[in-house]
């Protein structure tokens, strides 16, 4: 895969020291601004695991390996990464490529990662009712008409069953696709 034209990401996973989140966060901050220093920086951020409180995924996007290399070596990372001594150990780091990554479990994650920020929520929902709309009209005027002998708890699963992957598959997929710069302007 060509790493140029996609972009390579980081992403490590950190354990934090009990009692020390919030000076983790602070320390996590502090290193993504310094990345952001650097020149192919593409930007980055942090997950907390759902699963665990304590466990955060850290990434970092660089136009390439060449520009993440340069910063993953330099001196001034060195010195940053010496300051969040005992704050977390490190559990899990990967080098990721593509977009794949989002889709995989954190400890079989080999491919990458889009970092960017996500659209606003007002924008979200938007693009959601857009899609909703027309979705829940056409299941509204063919497809309940034939449950009406059905109780509402099953005509609605029914109607939520067969709507719900053409949502997701089809119908987000699309409108994403075509708002993405309304969505990330």
């Amino acid at each position: 895969m060509n790493t140029t034209a996609t972009g390579v990401t980081t992403s490590v996973s950190r354990r934090v020291a009990a009692g020390r989140e919030q000076e983790f966060l602070r320390w996590t901050d502090a290193g993504m601004a310094m990345a952001g220093t650097f020149p192919g920086f593409l930007g980055g951020g942090w997950l907390r695991a759902a699963s665990d409180p304590e466990q955060y995924h850290v990434v970092y996007r660089f136009a390439d390996e060449h520009t993440l290399d340069a910063w993953t070596t330099s001196p001034a990372r060195k010195v940053w990464v010496g300051r969040g001594t005992g704050l977390a150990q490190d559990t899990v780091t990967h080098r990721l490529t593509g977009v794949e990554g989002w889709f995989e479990p954190q400890s079989t994650l080999t491919h990458a990662v889009r970092v960017s920020t996500p659209p606003p929520r007002w924008k979200q929902a938007v693009t959601i009712w857009l899609g909703f709309f027309p979705i829940s009209l056409l299941v509204a005027m063919f497809v309940t008409p034939r449950l009406a002998a059905l109780d509402v708890v099953t005509r609605t699963a029914v109607a939520t069953v067969l709507t719900t992957p053409v949502m997701v598959f089809v119908v987000l997929p699309f409108l994403t696709a075509r708002l993405r710069r309304w969505l990330h302007g």
